[in-house]
């Protein structure tokens, strides 16, 4: 069995410092260099599909299939470059620029508005110098088109047609749009040519620098993480009507996060009907996935077997969908071999309320679960003690937290003296905390160390526990400017050069190695 080992952190807080006040594409191999000095062999990052104007969080995604170009290095795009560049910026936009970088939290609207104006300057500087003269870059695009057209038309004409409407959502377009009347929308395409060919190219710029990023991060693996769902205002949702229903919202009952559960506003599937055309559209999205990344995680994987439905009538109650679980099951296992078929790594999400046959459901289909330190207990005992990482299954992921739990350190000061006492007590924790005459380890340091040590096959922990920060990433079941919007308080292109950063990568590739990862 080989034994790995990754941090998370989200894509958007590897703020370099040329970056334009947002982690960026060409951002993620500056920032692996730490991690292989750090001794990890990856790197876990949130969603990278693209979001509605309006949206930060990566969980509420536009669409399965586009990049968002939020994400997209303007430095590096030679079209951007033969305008000017940041040079030639307007004095408005410069000190927008200047702006958006000195800020602690990422500003994404902002952001979005000024990358899009100079990516609509490159976009004709690519038509007037490239496309008309049928070079090389222009048939690297004309290939992008052909080999993506499975979503990319429909996406392009989607955007186009969105624009248009001045952002109206789909369903208030004219009934021949909305209802994708064939003559229509080929009218449409010949109106919209410019645009959706403006589409095309940016898809194409940011598939071509995220595969750039990945391959300059090498050997270092990326792993991502796949949104349980996405917008009803989406591509795929118009392109695909007849396989969401409009009459309720997927969410999830009171749980841990909630008292009153979450609604999450996002369209639930007809899962009958994807299954009439054997989950094409999964099957799809799937595939993509596995194209844009060495493995990822499967969001909210209880919802694969069924799907927590409030309807738009509050008269009737919240219900799952399929109703019984021979049906769940048959449904669940259907869906997750649409992404086992990827050839891409999985590790299921299976955190909150999951019930007991979907835990059987995945190790029928050996696909490894999360253990995370703070909520593996053994419950039914009257202490409740913690499960020592030395006893996870082999075939599992340990971590610390997740983008939703506060950091470690935060944790570790909320417990009663009693959890804390009985997390020191875990033999993993209490074997190494004294060792002769040396200074006792940290409690969240012995901690990170356990999760390392665990028999998990991989363990990833999150950034800020390996530093004991108390910066969240999101606090779920609210709605805030913080959300989604953290930063590294220092840019990645000087943690090589800051000797505390540069100390703990070394310390934390001690402790790997020790941990046999």
């Amino acid at each position: 069995m080989i034994r790995r080992s990754g941090l998370l952190v989200p894509l958007f807080s590897l703020r370099s410092s040329r970056s334009w006040g947002i982690g960026e594409f060409s951002d993620l191999p500056v920032f692996a260099s730490w991690l292989r000095a750090a001794g990890q062999a990856l790197v876990q990052i949130l969603p990278i599909t693209e979001l509605p104007e309006t949206e930060t969080s990566p969980y509420s995604a536009l669409t399965a299939m586009a990049l968002d170009p939020i994400f997209i290095t303007l430095n590096d795009l030679e079209d951007f470059a033969a305008v000017g560049g940041e040079a030639n910026l307007t004095a408005a936009d410069g000190e927008t620029l200047e702006g958006l970088r000195a800020k602690p939290r990422i500003r994404h609207r902002e952001i979005r508005a000024l990358k899009q104006r100079c990516l609509r300057r490159a976009f004709q500087h690519f038509q007037t110098s490239e496309s008309v003269r049928d070079s090389a870059r222009s048939h690297r695009f004309a290939a992008f088109c052909h080999d993506h057209r499975g979503w990319l038309d429909h996406y392009a004409l989607f955007k186009a047609l969105r624009l248009e409407s001045a952002g109206r959502p789909w369903r208030e377009w004219p009934e021949p749009l909305a209802r994708r009347v064939a003559h229509a929308l080929s009218l449409a395409r010949a109106r919209l040519g410019q645009e959706i060919a403006y589409q095309q190219y940016v898809q194409w710029i940011a598939c071509e620098q995220w595969q750039a990023a990945r391959l300059a991060a090498q050997p270092l693996q990326v792993f991502g993480d796949v949104p349980f769902m996405i917008s009803g205002d989406s591509p795929d949702v118009w392109t695909r009507q007849a396989e969401f229903r409009f009459d309720g919202t997927v969410g999830v009952p009171p749980d841990a996060f909630s008292a009153t559960g979450q609604d999450w506003g996002l369209p639930p599937w007809r899962w009958e009907v994807m299954a009439a055309n054997d989950f094409t559209w999964m099957r799809a999205r799937a595939a993509r996935t596995a194209q844009l990344f060495d493995g990822f995680r499967l969001d909210h994987l209880v919802g694969l077997y069924r799907i927590y439905v409030r309807p738009l009538n509050h008269g009737i109650a919240p219900f799952f969908t399929p109703a019984d679980e021979p049906t769940q099951v048959r449904l669940g296992e259907a869906l997750v071999r649409c992404y086992l078929n990827s050839a891409a790594e999985i590790v299921a999400e299976d955190l909150g309320v999951v019930p007991d046959f979907v835990r059987d459901s995945l190790r029928r289909l050996q696909l490894p679960g999360c253990k995370v330190f703070r909520w593996e207990r053994e419950w039914s005992k009257p202490s409740q003690p913690f499960i020592d990482p030395a006893n996870y299954p082999d075939a599992s992921m340990a971590t610390t937290g997740t983008h939703d739990t506060e950091p470690l350190v935060i944790w570790w000061q909320s417990l009663s003296p009693l959890d804390q006492q009985q997390v020191l007590a875990i033999p993993t924790i209490a074997r190494r905390r004294l060792t002769g005459s040396a200074a006792p380890e940290s409690p969240i340091d012995a901690m990170v160390r356990a999760v390392l040590d665990a028999r998990s096959a991989l363990t990833i922990l999150p950034l800020q526990d390996v530093f004991g920060w108390t910066d969240r990433i999101n606090t779920p079941a609210s709605v805030n400017d913080d959300n989604w919007s953290w930063v590294l308080p220092w840019p990645v292109d000087r943690w090589l050069d800051h000797p505390d950063l540069a100390a703990r990568a070394v310390q934390l590739a001690a402790w790997t190695r020790e941990a046999e990862r």
